[in-house]
């Protein structure tokens, strides 16, 4: 593998990855989300859909594989992630909304829809509520198990409380005027980098030139320091593996088996108990939650062949 090359302009390339053809903008109830496309505009839509702390360029090697096969490809960056506008509150239900919000300003029609980590969870909890909007969907290391997981909450939580709520808002009011660390693109990698050990240097750098700002002082993640993973509420993760058995919708789920600090560490022989009839789960072995970077031609191959 070649390493990337810095330009004077600070533009780093990574091999295999291109950047999107397309760029535009979806408003969710007054939230503008920024939406970036791959492909001919006249191919069938299929969209992909990130997780937690990403951005739709973490897609800018595996897109391009989806819509060469003939795809227009969409992703979009979640609110307060990348450059979607930051929100006052920021929920499970809001994001939702703002991927139907996505759909729905594409096309009316059931689509095919990829998606990874928390982006996995908000699409079931989707193809739950209107199973008719989905034709088929792939779910990459974001499948619910019978062990919490970072994306959805810190820990089981079985009623809510004033408690809970009071400490969710103190968070957003002490983090509204926050900025995260600056730092150079070396740096941003390196920090990355502890959360996802298995990703090569080259990709990390790559992803902090396209997912992070310059400002005087040095690059910047492009994530709002109020967002934190977890949420408020009740929820016990035998509720989503409970819906998952009715689900409707064709699934294929791909599972890790190298646990990460960003993955969701689901046990593949636990869950295939609960997978909905036709369901398919395969797991990776050797491989940690970035499924589709470590193996973006064989993860793109198995998911052509689902969708065709």
């Amino acid at each position: 593998m070649t390493s990337p090359v810095a330009g004077p302009a600070d533009f780093v390339t990574f091999p295999g990855a291109v950047r999107p053809t397309r760029h535009h903008w979806v408003d969710s109830y007054g939230v503008h989300i920024a939406v970036c496309e791959w492909g001919a505009s006249e191919n069938p839509p299929l969209f992909l859909v990130h997780g937690g702390s990403d951005f739709a360029g973490t897609f800018d090697v595996f897109a391009p594989l989806l819509a060469a096969a003939g795809w227009r490809v969409i992703a979009w960056d979640h609110r307060g992630h990348g450059d979607s506008d930051h929100a006052a509150l920021y929920s499970w239900d809001a994001d939702v909304r703002d991927a139907l919000s996505v759909l729905d300003a594409i096309t009316p029609d059931p689509v095919p829809v990829i998606a990874h980590s928390k982006g996995g969870g908000m699409m079931l909890q989707l193809a739950e509520t209107l199973p008719l909007r989905m034709s088929k969907l792939v779910v990459i290391d974001g499948l619910p198990s019978p062990d919490p997981h970072p994306d959805v909450s810190d820990h089981e939580q079985r009623r809510f409380s004033s408690k809970n709520l009071a400490a969710w808002l103190d968070h957003r009011r002490n983090a509204a005027a926050n900025f995260r660390k600056p730092g150079t693109l070396e740096e941003l990698a390196k920090r990355r980098k502890r959360m996802n050990p298995r990703l090569s240097d080259e990709w990390l750098l790559y992803l902090a030139s396209i997912g992070a700002r310059k400002d005087a002082d040095g690059w910047r993640w492009k994530l709002d320091p109020a967002i934190r993973f977890g949420g408020f509420g009740p929820w016990r993760p035998d509720w989503s593996l409970e819906r998952l058995k009715t689900m409707t919708v064709p699934l294929l789920g791909l599972t890790a088996t190298v646990e990460e600090e960003m993955g969701w560490g689901t046990n593949h022989k636990a869950l295939e108990p609960y997978l909905p009839p036709g369901g398919r789960l395969v797991s990776f072995e050797n491989t940690g939650h970035f499924i589709h970077i470590e193996h973006p031609r064989r993860v793109a191959d198995m998911v052509l062949d689902f969708l065709a």
